[in-house]
């Protein structure tokens, strides 16, 4: 932020005699010595007018002087700046196109409210110019106008001008057109502004070779955006951008690696241009390692995730990332975490001998890093697992302190992912017991020794030892001593009672952690009461530790391969996570991969459903009667059946990138699940199939999931599922509550919902007016529920039209005290009869409703409360 500081009187009045000289050098100097005083700070306001009376000059060094002391000033002296709208529109108009450019440029900047709407017509004359550096100047500040008045803009016809200028025959106005638009759109993520066609996509290519090198980029980034309609097209775009690797720019290079990553998805694996596209990805990558320190570091954090989707891109280049001495820390650690990414069988040899080296480096957190390395490599590369212990016991035989703890940490790990193989270390480790300090270290020899246990002649006596200073440990020792001395109990009971007892003596008695306390608690009830069982519980077989805990969640990970080059792919987060405001993610579609089929049944692909499965979220609960009133949006048609608004009922997120929102409805006696599938995924899905639970009404889908195309990356696709009501029966809770698997060629994932009951309210439910009375008196007082509908505001009539369409039929009408009571029936799908008084009284918009749950012979009680009835 820049101070003001005041200027002295004296100098004001120099400088303003000086600015209106008829001297135009002496002019044009007294100029200078207001923007460098304004540049310094000082406020030089208060000669607004004088120097703006200076912007009539034919001089364009001048000119430009005085339009940039009017960028400054303008926002804190709008009334005066609307002095300089004449001249603007006169400029516009100027021979030199090189002066209708810093007019219009200069227009874009000044972000006054008052003054926009007058600059509305010479922007509109510069978007035309017959010289192109007016044009794409012109259309940088339509963007910019946009920012301060986007309505001004889309009434003016700005963005259709914009459009059009995609097609100009100048590439650098095309950059600047899709820069505009581009920045446009991120502001308004739902507009389609960028509707890109095979015609406009190959003249972004076209222009593409052509203009300058943030140009490229910004036609790259919109070239991100555009699905191609098949692989061929794909493959055509991708030679036209790969030569786009060799610029120079190392911006350029990520954006066209971004465009063909994206593009590859669609690419048939077995095509000779998809290996030879794999080839010429790599060099532009490793020459990016050339750079100076802070651009590898911007290059390693994007290969880091080139490399966790397309490993064998640079599968042979591991040496590139080989640390050099002079390495800053933080590019160090980020190669050293790519070679741990590209290990494999055929080179472990040479990235172990690599990582011994660093385990020796002076640079404390390096080696630590360096030593984790190694045991990752093992947990990764099994066939290495035997070379990197042997490697791990040379260091801890270096008897360096931090080293020696490190190694400990990783062999416990070793331990996990290869249980009863490489024991016979634990006599080396045991010998390095007192020289751990650190709590981590602690905690995993204590985990080694109660784990092997019988192996380990004194493991009483070893953890006695930590015993001792129990209250001084960390919370993480704390826990992993207690559980260690219990699994040393049960492994040897006659010989560990006394310790055992202290333990949790100590763990639940004098301990104020809550944690320690309850899992000292637990492991004291475990014992006293069922010894077996506790053996069971502690001694129980541990699952294998998976290779790669860090790799990033593959659909984080595809929306980052999606924003390669930016902040996004350097934070490896998604831009919605630190960019506030609407402005963050701007999601780009992929394209379509090969024709492939869908499944027509799921036949027994699925296996077992889980136990219990997930809710949905924010499924709904079921609505009241009002529903069918619509009073949520009005009175709508009078006839016909409610509709719930379609909800989430599976998030991308809990289904590795596929989106499932629906609701149901019932068509000509047919219930329908209404669907929306969306693949927020970077691959395309197929196979689709779907089957539901047994449920309280044996809803069962009436035919297989019709999902005919591909579902592309970013696409969404409709589908109504017809419904039968034929299907095994089991009662749920809530009594309408769906349990649905779906499978795709991914995977099978299941979620709940919920369905309206009115959706089973049957064409056939108006009951004959006698038995309707007979039945009535028939129902037990039991059967019977009430509840009111607030805020409806239709009267008798239009209710009972309106119920109507919803299968709730009215049987007959009365009127009693200026109260209208409607009686009506509705019939369910399993044949459930339920019987209802509905109280209207003239200008009270709260309804009455008593409702009554008749049965057939052949069904069992079901109590169906009618406040719960999505009507």
């Amino acid at each position: 932020m820049v101070c003001s500081v005041s200027i002295c009187a004296g100098e004001i009045f120099e400088l303003k005699a000086e600015l209106n000289s008829d001297k135009k050098e002496k002019k044009k100097e007294a100029v200078k010595k207001v923007i460098a005083s304004m540049t310094v700070g000082k406020d030089v306001s208060a000669l607004f007018p004088d120097v703006v009376n200076c912007m009539q000059t034919d001089n364009l060094e001048l000119k430009k002087l005085v339009y940039l002391y009017l960028m400054n000033y303008a926002k804190s002296q709008p009334d005066m700046a609307i002095m300089a709208v004449n001249t603007f529109v006169k400029d516009c108009e100027d021979a030199n196109p090189l002066i209708r450019a810093l007019a219009v440029r200069t227009m874009g900047c000044i972000r006054v409210d008052k003054i926009t709407e007058y600059l509305c017509e010479p922007l509109r004359k510069c978007l035309k110019d017959e010289d192109p550096y007016v044009r794409k100047t012109a259309a940088v500040c339509v963007a910019k106008l946009h920012d301060i008045n986007a309505q001004l803009v889309e009434d003016q016809g700005f963005l259709d001008t914009l459009k059009d200028l995609i097609s100009d025959s100048n590439p650098m106005v095309v950059a600047n057109a899709v820069a505009a638009l581009s920045e446009i759109a991120e502001s308004h993520p739902n507009s389609n502004l960028l509707d890109l066609n095979p015609q406009s996509i190959n003249k972004l290519l076209t222009a593409l070779n052509e203009c300058t090198e943030w140009g490229q980029i910004f036609i790259l980034d919109c070239l991100a955006n555009y699905t191609p309609r098949d692989d061929r097209e794909s493959q055509s775009i991708c030679e036209r951008v790969t030569p786009r690797l060799s610029h120079a720019n190392s911006a350029v290079v990520l954006s066209a690696v971004k465009v063909l990553m994206k593009f590859m998805e669609m690419l048939p694996k077995d095509l000779d241009y998809y290996g030879t596209l794999l080839k010429k990805l790599a060099p532009p990558l490793v020459t990016l390692l050339s750079a100076e320190p802070e651009l590898q570091y911007v290059a390693l954090r994007n290969i880091n995730l080139i490399v966790q989707k397309r490993p064998e891109i640079l599968k042979h280049e591991m040496k590139v990332f080989f640390v050099k001495y002079n390495d800053p820390i933080y590019v160090k650690l980020e190669k050293l975490d790519i070679m741990i990414r590209l290990a494999s069988q055929a080179n472990i040899a040479q990235v172990l001998a690599e990582l011994k080296e660093y385990a020796t480096e002076v640079d404390v957190d390096f080696v630590r890093k360096a030593v984790r390395a190694i045991g990752r490599c093992a947990i990764k590369v099994e066939q290495s697992a035997e070379r990197c212990v042997s490697t791990l016991l040379d260091l801890i035989q270096t008897k360096v302190n931090y080293v020696v703890q490190e190694a400990i940490v990783v062999i416990k790990d070793i331990f996990r992912k290869y249980p009863n193989k490489y024991e016979s270390v634990i006599a080396t480790l045991c010998e390095n017991l007192d020289s751990l300090d650190e709590p981590e270290a602690r905690a995993a020899m204590i985990w080694i020794v109660g784990e092997y246990a019988e192996r380990i002649d004194n493991a009483d006596e070893l953890l006695e030892s930590f015993l001792e200073g129990f209250h001084d440990e960390s919370t993480q020792v704390q826990l992993q001593l207690l559980t260690a001395i219990v699994k040393l109990f049960l492994k040897k009971p006659t010989e560990t009672q006394e310790l055992v007892q202290q333990v949790l003596s100590l763990a639940t008695q004098d301990s104020d952690n809550p944690d320690l306390r309850d899992r000292g608690y637990i492991y004291w009830r475990l014992l006293s009461t069922d010894p077996v069982a506790a053996k069971e519980v502690v001694l129980a077989e541990k699952p294998l530790i998976s290779e790669e805990t860090d790799l990033i969640e593959p659909t984080l990970l595809e929306e980052l391969i999606c924003h390669i080059g930016t902040l996004a792919s350097v934070y490896h987060k998604p831009p919605s996570a630190f960019v506030e405001g609407s402005r963050g993610v701007m999601h780009k579609r992929l394209p379509l991969g090969g024709d492939i089929g869908g499944s027509p049944a799921m036949g027994a692909g699925f296996g077992a459903a889980p136990a219990v499965m997930p809710a949905s979220l924010n499924a709904p609960v079921g609505g009241g009667l009002g529903d069918l009133f619509d009073l949520g949006g009005g009175v709508g048609m009078p006839m016909g059946a409610y509709i719930p608004p379609k909800i989430v009922w599976l998030p991308a997120m809990k289904a590795k990138g596929l989106e499932i929102s629906g609701t149901f409805a019932r068509r000509a006696g047919v219930i329908q699940m209404e669907l929306i599938l969306t693949n927020k995924a970077m691959s395309v899905m197929t196979d689709f199939a779907i089957q539901f639970n047994r449920n309280s009404f044996g809803l069962a889908p009436a035919g297989p999931l019709q999902v005919l195309t591909p579902l592309g990356p970013n696409q969404t696709i409709e589908v109504s599922l017809p419904l039968s009501t034929v299907g095994p029966v089991m009662k749920m809770d809530p009594l309408n509550n769906l349990q649905v698997a779906v499978k795709n060629n991914i995977d099978v994932f299941y979620f709940s919902c919920q369905y309206p009951i009115s959706m089973l309210f049957v064409e056939d439910g108006k009951m004959e007016r006698q038995l309707f009375l007979a039945t009535w008196k028939d129902i037990p007082n039991d059967n019977e529920s009430q509840f009111q509908i607030k805020d409806c505001h239709l009267n008798s009539d239009a209710a009972s039209s309106k119920l109507q369409g919803s299968n709730i039929f009215t049987i007959a009408k009365r009127t009693v005290e200026g109260q209208d009571m409607l009686y009506m029936s509705i019939k369910l799908s399993n044949g459930i009869w339920v019987l209802a008084e509905l109280k209207v009284q003239a200008g009270n918009p709260n309804y009455t409703v008593n409702e009554y749950i008749s049965v057939s012979q052949s069904t069992v009680l079901v109590h169906l409360s009618l406040s719960n009835l999505a009507f």
